[in-house]
């Protein structure tokens, strides 16, 4: 079997993947959340343009990623014309550096 072997045991939980945020690894999602965690805040519209999304399906995600509490949503006007920005919440700073640590974890074949 090309020098792996299986090893069995008890399943402990310790496996990095139990560390995966589920909200974040739908691939929409954390397509936004690594958007957004390279910026102070973002415009609806490029977060839209960039992650590819119609503004109703960002929107929805925005919704359950606001609902969480890892993201923030703040309206207002650039002249007359309503904004709308999107931020990372401290909350959704710190799930993202937890999930990416465990996709690290899994990618380099850390066990635990």
């Amino acid at each position: 079997m090309g020098g792996r072997r299986l090893v069995g045991g008890a399943v402990t939980g310790a496996h990095p993947r139990h560390r995966l945020d589920a909200l974040i690894h739908a691939p929409i999602r954390l397509s936004i959340m690594a958007f957004l965690a390279e910026v102070d805040r973002a415009e609806f519209a490029l977060v839209r343009d960039v992650v590819e999304l119609t503004p109703a399906a960002l929107s929805k995600q925005i919704s359950t990623l606001e609902e969480a509490g890892y993201v923030t949503v703040e309206k207002g006007y650039v002249g007359k014309r309503p904004r709308t920005w999107l931020a990372l919440a401290p909350a959704g700073r710190e799930a993202m550096a937890r999930h990416l640590a465990a996709l690290r974890a899994i990618a380099d074949g850390q066990s635990h």
